[in-house]
């Protein structure tokens, strides 16, 4: 048995046995790892409100050989989403971040840099901003996934769209010119194409100095989601509950 000890996040977690949770982490040594917290729903002593979703903690746990399902024996809280009052918007917010770590990261599989990402839009979710560091986090995990088309170029044509407005369809890789757009394109303006640029440039702290409302930017927070729903091959519930706000 092999006893290990680090940062990871919580991502979801389901009853398992009589009294015991299935968790699923992401650790920042190991990637996407699952074990159990034995007598979990029984005593919150050892766990406490750290299997919360998304809570960042440090975590021991053991492996054993030849099984998949790691022990958990103690989680210390380093960041907790119930450290300030939940309202609706960040709570789906939370919801679709930990949606999609479970479904594009495979199973121990180190991704530092998705990790760090995880991290930095959390910390802005802490203090209550939604919009910004959702389209961030959207837009930056497609392009650690390697799923983040190219926006300067018609994928058709080729012509030079950098300036001005591309066409998209949400069944379908790459972007277009208004001439070669494909049935159920929707537009993506030249100030999102700007947006975007500016995100993969600078930070999700430095970007949140700015004022982010809603309908700042939306075509690009679609399109992002939009894309990783499509790498991901369905549709994802946190995004729909986003949508009704």
């Amino acid at each position: 048995m092999m006893q290990r000890q680090g940062e990871a996040i919580v991502l979801r977690t389901w009853p398992f046995l009589e009294a015991d949770l299935l968790v699923s982490l992401f650790t920042r040594d190991q990637g996407r790892v699952k074990g159990v917290a034995r007598h979990a729903l029984r005593s919150r002593r050892r766990f406490g409100g750290a299997l919360e979703p998304m809570t960042y903690v440090r975590a021991t746990y053991a492996e054993r050989p030849r099984q998949e399902l790691v022990r958990l024996d103690a989680f210390e809280i380093l960041s907790s989403p119930l450290a300030r009052p939940i309202d609706y918007a960040r709570t789906a917010a939370l919801q679709l971040i930990a949606e999609v770590l479970e479904e594009a990261l495979p199973e121990q599989a180190p991704e530092d840099a998705v990790f760090r990402l995880a991290l930095a839009v959390l910390d802005e979710l802490q203090v209550g901003r939604v919009w910004m560091p959702i389209t961030y986090f959207a837009l930056w995990m497609n392009r650690l996934m390697g799923w983040m088309p190219a926006l300067g170029h018609c994928v058709v044509c080729g012509l030079d769209l950098r300036g001005g407005t591309v066409w998209h369809a949400p069944t379908v890789d790459g972007v277009t010119c208004e001439d070669d757009r494909r049935n159920g394109s929707v537009a993506l303006s030249a100030n999102a194409v700007m947006e975007a640029d500016r995100m993969f440039r600078g930070t999700v702290r430095g970007l949140a100095e700015e004022e982010w409302p809603k309908g700042r930017a939306a075509d690009l927070r679609r399109f992002a989601l939009e894309t990783l729903e499509r790498h991901l091959e369905r549709r994802l519930a946190s995004a729909r509950a986003l949508g009704r706000l």
